[in-house]
């Protein structure tokens, strides 16, 4: 067998580059670049000492041999032309895995197949024993690549991948490989800062991978000095003695990194959960003495090391694929710019992110920025100088009343597009800010799309801030869109003077299906919230609506005032937040009916609320078929059905254009002899069928229903009050 041997390095997409530099300082020859692979020469022992000290590799590459092929006997004839005697024993086990396609190979489990089938042949002895196949952990790892036509036949001598470096057990939602936490380490200088005695701090740690890698190369550790199975560990042409040899100069160089007073190397983490995971990570890499960490908010972080020392701040922030998520991870980022400008002035900052557009939104300007892959995802690394230069920051702006804040952490400067929401913003809630003083409203809509670029519902819910995106028409670049929804969401917290974890953010378009019944999400937070004497619970968050129409506000009181000593029936009555109205009202006996067990659960709940409980019916059920059913009449009836609806427990579909009609004359059945039915709806091409006016006395009173915060959009909903003729 030959001396020198062709090496392939594998790794992730991206870090070809890196993998280079750091290949050619381990031996290797010859080397360079292909995609997610490097390509070189060299002996065996500069192969162990790649997969020993290789920071970046997947995996280590030992190519046995290169072929043309044109079909699937080609491959096997290719591969059985090696001789395996010297590779495995005919009683050992074998594992391949096969990549590419081309040349009548369309299946990578068929091509492994192939190749399987040529070791075993060639080794299968006249007794008949034969290699058999373990996938987890063979004494043999074979690896195929097909690239135009050219086989590449190699043995795979890292075993598992090298980024398995095997001290993290336990990891969190959403980890970073090892190697690509590494490279991302070393992108951002860290070897250069830790050469000079730098400390390092990670605000949103996870199960501390940043900081075990850091601490790794900080004390000249080989990240695979543990590991104690690998690819060659069976293979016959492995030379023990050299590898042990390798294998005890790495120990001894960790001894002497170890041996050195510790860098201040310290993770904090919000969530409890993860804490002991990540100290277990930490004693398993056996770094304790290099590594602590704590638990910490974002907004408390500081690091304190010795001797004012300074370093390099490492953060991989959430991304956010949830909708909603805008909201709450512009935040982030930007408490997180705060936090960097506030206690890290004359750091280094590394943010890895696969939302660059959020990262510049942290108010700092990156020096230098680098392209990077996890997984399928693209992110980038950017990189800052924590420095009163790079600061771009504007003035905190707070409500017309509010008072200014004696100590403001300075704030990300808006952009243009920003300013001028903001700005409408605040000159909204001048005006309707003293209606609603005056007229004691807690919850109103502060701005319904006012600017057309800005296609948002802005409501307040006391000191709570509700958000609904429109969905952009696809005519609009959704980069554009996504840019003026991030402008729009940094600028609602200065403008309005609400603390950014009190905006919760939805997106509003038509839902089908069972999307509309859908949680948004599961935080379980309810608000209380006053309107015309009644008490009534809202969630911002868990629901595309929030339990309280805002727009039919006086309606509602309508009802209020209307209800004394009545009979009063809500159909599809939601939370019934009318029947509560109409019981302070003094109603003589409420019922309220709803298909969804939610809702009425919440119903519920707002009864209770006000301490009203006996002669209040709740009813679930159809309602048109209950109202086929009932035979009791009423006083008063509100009537404000959704546009459509396909509930699973309903047959057929609602709709309410359709029928309307069938719906009205059930319902006027119902009304008892000079009694009133409101009947209310939000689809915006609506139109009352004409017959209905033949048969009841109907009057429109759109115009009545209608608040200042809704002025600007007459079409929110129509209403019209029915009574019998």
């Amino acid at each position: 067998m030959s001396d020198r041997y062709e090496i392939v390095l594998t790794c992730p997409k991206g870090l070809e580059g890196l993998l280079l530099e750091e290949a050619k300082a381990l031996g290797l020859e010859e080397a360079r670049e292909q995609t997610a692979a490097v390509r070189g020469q060299a002996e065996l022992e500069t192969a162990y000492r790649l997969c020993l000290w290789s920071r970046l590799a997947n995996r280590v590459l030992l190519v046995l041999a290169r072929f043309s092929m044109s079909n699937a006997d080609d491959l096997y004839e290719g591969v059985k032309a090696v001789d395996w005697r010297d590779h495995l024993e005919p009683a050992g086990s074998l594992a391949v895995e096969f990549s590419g396609h081309g040349s009548g190979i369309d299946n990578s489990h068929f091509g492994a197949l192939k190749v399987k089938d040529a070791i075993v042949d060639r080794l299968r002895t006249s007794s008949g024993e034969r290699p058999s196949i373990d996938k987890l952990n063979p004494d043999l790892r074979v690896h195929l690549r097909l690239e135009r036509g050219e086989a590449i036949l190699s043995l795979d001598l890292s075993g598992h991948s090298l980024h398995q470096r095997g001290y993290r057990l336990q990891q969190g939602a959403a980890p970073l490989k090892e190697n690509l936490a590494a490279a991302v380490l070393i992108r951002a200088g860290w070897p250069r800062i830790a050469a000079e005695g730098g400390a390092l701090a990670d605000p949103m740690c996870g199960v501390g991978t940043f900081l075990i890698e850091a601490a790794l190369m900080a004390a000249d550790i080989a990240p695979n000095l543990r590991r104690e199975r690998w690819g060659f560990s069976s293979w016959l042409g492995h030379v023990p003695a050299l590898w042990k040899k390798l294998h005890a100069e790495a120990e001894q160089r960790a001894a002497a990194g170890l041996a050195k007073p510790p860098l201040w190397i310290r993770g904090y983490e919000a969530d409890p959960r993860l804490i002991q995971p990540g100290r277990n990570n930490v004693e398993r890499a056996g770094l304790s003495d290099w590594v602590k960490i704590y638990q910490g908010e974002l907004g408390s972080f500081e690091p304190r090391p010795d001797q004012n020392q300074k370093g390099l701040v490492i953060s991989n922030p959430p991304y956010g694929e949830r909708l909603g998520d805008e909201a709450s991870l512009l935040y982030l980022y930007q408490n997180l710019g705060e936090r960097l400008r506030q206690a890290c002035l004359g750091w280094e900052a590394a943010v890895f992110t696969g939302a660059p557009e959020l990262g510049k939104r942290m108010g700092l300007r990156s020096h230098k920025q680098y392209a990077f892959w996890n997984g399928a995802l693209p992110c980038k690394l950017l990189l800052i100088k924590v420095q009163t230069e790079q600061f771009v920051t504007g003035e905190r702006r707070g409500r017309e009343e509010a008072e200014p804040a004696a100590e403001a952490a300075p704030q990300a400067r808006l952009s243009e597009g920003g300013q001028m929401f903001a700005n409408r913003l605040q000159k909204n809630l001048k005006q309707l800010g003293k209606w609603a003083r005056r007229e004691g409203v807690e919850c109103y809509r502060l701005y319904d799309a006012d600017m057309p670029e800005y296609a948002l519902a802005v409501d307040l819910y006391r000191d709570w801030v509700h958000v609904q995106e429109y969905a952009p028409p696809r005519s609009i670049d959704p980069d554009k869109a996504q840019a003026r929804l991030l402008d729009a969401l940094a600028a609602i917290p200065q403008a309005l003077g609400v603390a950014q974890n009190r905006v919760a953010i939805k997106r509003r378009e038509r839902q089908s299906g069972s999307k509309q019944y859908q949680r948004q999400a599961a935080q379980g937070q309810f608000m209380e919230v006053s309107e015309g004497g009644v008490k009534l619970l809202v969630n911002l968050t868990d629901y595309l609506d929030t339990g309280l129409f805002l727009d039919h506000r006086p309606l509602r009181l309508r009802i209020q005032r209307e209800a004394a000593g009545k009979r009063f029936l809500n159909l599809f009555c939601y939370t019934a937040t009318a029947t509560v109205h109409a019981a302070k009202g003094g109603a003589r006996s409420t019922t309220s009916v709803d298909l969804s067990k939610t809702y009425l659960d919440w119903a519920r709940r707002n009864l209770s609320l006000n301490g009203f409980s006996d002669k209040h019916r709740l009813e679930q059920g159809d309602v048109m078929a209950w109202l086929a059913e009932d035979r009791n009449d009423y006083e008063l009836i509100f009537i404000d059905p959704p546009t459509f609806s396909n509930s699973k427990r309903m047959e057929g579909v609602f709709d309410v254009q359709r029928d309307h009609v069938e719906l009205l004359d059930l319902a006027m059945a119902r009304l008892a002899r000079g009694g009133v039915l409101y009947f209310s709806n939000n689809f915006r091409k609506f139109q009352l069928d004409e017959g209905l006016a033949a048969r009841y006395q109907v009057e429109e009173i759109s115009a009545q229903t209608l608040d200042p915060d809704f002025a600007r959009n007459p079409k929110i909903h129509r209403a019209w009050r029915f009574s019998a003729r």
